[in-house]
């Protein structure tokens, strides 16, 4: 490793680290740029978040602080990197993968995340940003894409995959007038492929999904994806948002549906 003059040993491991790791550094990381035992990086990465050349996330999890000392510039201004490191295995999801995919102009101050992590609190703050956790079975994570933020792979919903998960829950979409915007919006793509919402509504396995997605559709005349949904119509019925009040059942989607929503009108 070239030297960097004018600056302690110490900060120059750092910044090779930094360079070798990336945006989040984790224990295997320091063992395997820095080539030390397991016992000695844990130890390394506590003494210099005590020094405050880092900053513990989580345990065994730490980003860089500013380090104009280490002769570069590197702060954290992408929170989506923490992801992986976090709450891998995970991904972007919900009203956060809307957005990226331009689904909605809204903006959110939550990152969605879909994690197969037990979670013991859905609203969790970490290094300045909010994070909004559902967990989801191990299994169940598909129909996702990888983006680069800086030099870290994070794991984000596909477009079809995007609108399945705020079908089968409208609060990670932000409430099912939100959701039912986004849909509108997909529908407008010519990217839209609708056999892979079909596709993942199934391999999602929540009759609810098909519910959803067939009363919306309908409203909006997308005849192939009425019959496919009713095609996989299952038993019982099911609220439009289970976070609101609806009164109204609408017989031919087994969906309870809010007052002021009619069936085959709303835009």
């Amino acid at each position: 490793m070239n030297s960097i003059p004018s600056i302690p040993e110490g900060r120059q491991q750092l910044a090779h680290l930094v360079a070798g790791a990336g945006d989040v550094i984790q224990i295997d990381d320091a063992v395997r740029v820095l080539g030390l035992d397991r016992t000695v990086a844990a130890k390394t990465l506590a003494r210099w978040t005590n020094q405050g050349w880092l900053r513990r996330v989580r345990r065994g999890v730490y980003v860089p602080v500013s380090l104009d000392s280490l002769s570069s510039q590197h702060v954290l201004d992408d929170p989506w990197v923490l992801v992986p490191g976090l709450f891998g295995p995970a991904y972007v999801g919900g009203r956060t993968a809307a957005e990226y995919w331009d689904l909605t102009e809204q903006l959110f101050n939550d990152i969605v995340v879909m994690t197969a992590q037990s979670v013991r609190s859905k609203s969790q703050q970490r290094h300045g940003a909010t994070f909004t956790l559902k967990h989801i079975q191990e299994r169940k994570i598909f129909g996702c894409k990888p983006v680069w933020r800086g030099r870290t792979k994070v794991m984000v919903s596909d477009l079809e995959r995007s609108i399945i998960d705020t079908l089968d829950d409208p609060a990670i979409g932000g409430g099912i007038q939100q959701v039912s915007d986004c849909f509108g919006e997909y529908l407008k793509r010519k990217d839209r492929k609708d056999h892979l919402l079909i596709s993942y509504g199934e391999r999602l396995g929540n009759g609810a999904v098909f519910k959803r997605l067939g009363f919306l559709a309908e409203q909006r005349g997308e005849e192939a994806l009425v019959q496919a949904c009713l095609e996989r119509l299952t038993k019982g019925a099911i609220k439009l948002d289970p976070a609101q009040d609806c009164p109204k059942l609408v017989t031919r989607w087994r969906i309870w549906i809010p007052a002021r929503w009619k069936a085959g009108m709303q835009t």
